[in-house]
């Protein structure tokens, strides 16, 4: 089970928008690379500001939400409005990887926070993603198999970000929730795997 599960009826929801946005002349690819780059911006904020002004550490489940929204968006745009292409294909997956990457590890300023766990969870959390878009090299689809996929990661760092912001995680539990995290991007990877060669074949 996984988050990703409930992407049609947001879906729904975003449709109006995603319509208006069509009609405004914005494109799939324009979405992506803005969003990746207002992740980029966040984690600086995040990195630098944070520790020392925690509320801001609200700004990792303000974002996460509108980040799904907007990932929904752009893939909206590209499926049903004819704006598919193989630079969107790149985009869409090459500005996930690097935006999780940056908002992930914009953490390791938490004082205490285990750095390793937090490499663990970048490193376990793009092969992920890697297993997910290799099952269209053995004949399968995208794999989006949970239980830890992209929409989860954001739901627990959100919630971590909450966390540090209402003082109820420390640097140590941020760890504790990041090597669990990872954990199960492993058993994600491993699912994505075995589910992709069961379709393929």
């Amino acid at each position: 089970m996984s988050i990703y599960a409930l992407k049609g009826r947001f879906q729904d929801l975003l449709r109006p928008a995603v319509g208006a946005l069509y009609k405004a002349g914005v494109t799939a690819n324009a979405v992506t690379v803005a969003a990746a780059l207002v992740s980029l911006g966040v984690a600086w904020a995040v990195y630098v500001m944070a520790p020392a002004h925690s509320l801001l550490y609200l700004l990792l489940p303000g974002w996460m939400l509108l980040r799904m929204a907007l990932n929904a968006v752009d893939g909206m745009l590209a499926r049903e409005f004819g704006q598919q292409s193989r630079l969107g294909a790149y985009l869409n997956e090459l500005c996930d990887v690097i935006a999780d990457a940056a908002l992930y590890l914009s953490l390791l300023s938490v004082p205490g926070v285990s750095v390793t766990a937090l490499w663990a969870l970048t490193w376990a959390a793009a092969l992920c993603e890697y297993a997910g878009v290799l099952g269209l090299m053995v004949g399968a689809s995208r794999r989006y198999d949970g239980p830890m996929g992209k929409s989860d990661r954001a739901f627990v760092i959100g919630v971590t970000g909450c966390g540090l912001a209402l003082g109820w995680l420390d640097g140590a539990w941020v760890g504790y929730v990041a090597w669990a995290a990872a954990a199960l991007c492993a058993l994600t990877t491993w699912r994505r795997v075995r589910n992709g060669l069961a379709e393929a074949g």
